[in-house]
């Protein structure tokens, strides 16, 4: 069976897939065919139901939730962390300060959106907005992915969106940022299937960190390597992605929360009601 993966060019993302794309994974009857797209793109993609599996961000799922059930690895998480919103230094921003987001279905750009209310928001493929805040094209920018971690010394953090997060989330509770979705209309006992395959691709991958960053590194397929592709690696793509905890699963339901009640969603989901019954599996072979 053939299954279209979509995922971003991240490290994050290639990391926690490339097991699966080298081989070191049972994929059983299932070929997968992955295609690599900035965050954004998939979103929207996601939100017209292209692809079998999707990576997302987590502030999206409420929109699609109905064709998609959200799975439960391959999740990315921030812990003290996470996009910031940055500007050159010296530059007091006013209250209704032109900022580049990265997307407007971004978990970040939700948050941002609530508690900057009166910001002039123009959206961009995540790579430029570095640059448009050097040229003056806007004032301020949040930053995501390897970005968050160097960036030109004439800029300089104005607001951590993991702030942001704990103010609105209250504390005490991992920054969602993204994951990945299935198609519903695959028969449920093949979507067990493809979420185990993939679940062993992450655990896989962390158990190989070694082997397969080399590899990402030696074919030039992260654009970032040495001490800094295991920095992000550490940060978005551990052993806390390999399938989602109790407590992630918490945060994502205080995400949908803040979402309903600013706004952004119909209702307040909980999302472990959207999760592939992994039980049916067990209920079939008895």
């Amino acid at each position: 069976m053939n299954i279209e993966l979509a995922h971003s060019p991240d490290a994050d993302d290639i990391f926690m897939y490339y097991a699966i794309k080298f081989g070191w994974v049972d994929t059983k009857d299932y070929q997968f065919f992955n295609t690599p797209l900035d965050i954004e793109t998939l979103n929207v993609e996601a939100l017209k139901g292209t692809y079998d599996v999707s990576a997302i961000s987590f502030a999206l799922y409420p929109l699609i939730k109905d064709e998609y059930a959200l799975l439960r690895t391959a999740v990315s998480f921030g812990e003290g962390y996470g996009p910031k919103l940055i500007r050159k230094k010296g530059i007091k921003l006013k209250r209704n300060f032109k900022v580049a987001l990265s997307g407007k279905h971004t978990t970040n750009a939700m948050l941002f959106r609530i508690y900057y209310p009166e910001a002039r928001v123009i959206y961009k493929n995540f790579l430029e907005i570095e640059n448009a805040v050097l040229n003056g094209e806007v004032d301020a920018g949040v930053l995501i992915h390897e970005s968050i971690l160097s960036y030109d010394e004439s800029l300089e953090v104005e607001k951590e969106i993991w702030d942001i997060w704990a103010e609105l989330s209250g504390g005490g509770l991992p920054l969602p940022l993204g994951g990945m979705a299935l198609r519903r209309s695959i028969p449920l006992n093949r979507a067990i299937e493809i979420e185990n395959i993939l679940i062993d691709g992450v655990r896989t991958a962390n158990e190989r960190k070694q082997d397969l960053c080399g590899i990402l590194e030696s074919q030039k397929l992260v654009r970032i390597g040495d001490d800094m592709l295991k920095r992000y690696l550490d940060m978005y793509a551990s052993g806390e992605s390999i399938t989602l905890s109790p407590l992630q699963l918490g945060a994502l339901d205080k995400l949908y929360e803040i979402g309903y009640k600013s706004g952004f969603f119909v209702e307040s989901i909980k999302a472990s009601d959207y999760l592939i019954p992994q039980e049916y599996s067990a209920l079939r072979q008895q």
